[in-house]
């Protein structure tokens, strides 16, 4: 039994959530093997071959790689699927749009953004918003999971020796091109791999008080900003903000919910978050039921107050 994990990263670095990935292929059991695909990478390659518990990296480098677009790269791991029992991707926006390419070339299911493993077969994910919890059994000679990073403690990034193996690249079907992107920079850590996360939502009732009050306490706690879809819809913030179903799927160290009422899709997005703090006025509001500390009271006069005490 052998694991095919797929390296997410931007040709120069490796991508915290390969960690994850590699987490879930250790609870399958068996070999695990890295394919890295880029232009350029020999980096990203380098650090996979580090990371403890991982037998062999496969390495394509070619130009046609360097935007790792989901048709070229689904292309390539189906040339090379031979012999991997399982294929596993984050549950990113990445890897949501490569495996189920992947999945449909080899005609098998996918399973999707598992976040536990009962055996090399039988695999939990959450399903009804993460109201349930569904144990899916799979009988298809390759598996192709995508893995909800949230769910799995990253492995070492330091102590591992896998050799670095070149692999031929698959021809450019020529089907997309990448036009641009337009990259979001910011001096905070990134939402999704903060270890803690001030989050606003509606009851901030203007983008002007959002950024007035939750800036000061994000900066004191060397946090990431997050919001609710509420506050995302109603134009407080931009929607890379969003933590929820919809949104982010995040798991911070602690997680500071600031007037955010607890939508079932918002709590999708959170609540596996180590610590939770609530801050609300409704004492009735459905946040404080996965709370770990709920502070009932007004955030316009509780947030100044908590930034004072941090001074």
């Amino acid at each position: 039994m052998t694991n095919l994990v797929i390296a997410e990263h931007d040709n120069a670095s490796l991508k915290a959530a390969t960690l994850n990935t590699v987490a879930a292929a250790r609870k399958i059991g068996g070999e695990i093997h890295i394919l890295v695909a880029g232009s350029g990478c020999a980096a990203v390659a380098e650090a996979a071959a580090k990371i403890a518990g991982v037998a062999r990296i496969k390495v394509a480098d070619a130009p046609h790689y360097a935007e790792q677009t989901a048709e070229n790269i689904a292309a390539l791991v189906v040339a090379h699927a031979a012999g991997y029992s399982h294929i596993l991707a984050p549950a990113t926006g990445a890897g949501k749009n490569l495996l189920p390419r992947v999945a449909a070339l080899l005609d098998v299911a996918q399973i999707s953004e598992i976040t536990a493993v009962d055996s090399p077969d039988t695999f939990v994910r959450p399903t009804y918003a993460g109201n349930a919890m569904a144990t899916v059994k799979s009988a298809d000679a390759v598996k192709v999971i995508t893995v909800r990073t949230t769910g799995f403690d990253a492995v070492a990034a330091e102590g591992g020796s896998a050799t670095i193996e070149a692999v031929a690249a698959a021809a450019d079907l020529g089907l997309v091109k990448l036009i641009g992107r337009e990259i979001t920079k910011s001096a905070r850590p990134e939402l999704g791999a903060a270890k803690v996360i001030v989050s606003g939502g509606r009851g901030l009732s203007s983008g002007e008080k959002y950024h007035q009050l939750l800036e000061p306490l994000a900066d004191k706690l060397n946090a990431a900003l997050g919001a609710s879809r509420a506050a995302v819809d109603a134009g407080y913030v931009p929607n890379d903000y969003q933590v929820g179903q919809t949104g982010k799927i995040v798991a911070p160290q602690l997680y500071i919910a600031i007037g955010i009422s607890g939508a079932i899709q918002h709590l999708a997005g959170m609540k596996e978050s180590k610590v939770i703090v609530a801050i609300n006025k409704d004492a009735d509001a459905p946040i404080f039921q996965v709370a770990d500390y709920g502070l009932v009271a007004d955030l316009f006069q509780a947030i100044p107050e908590l930034i004072a005490e941090l001074n």
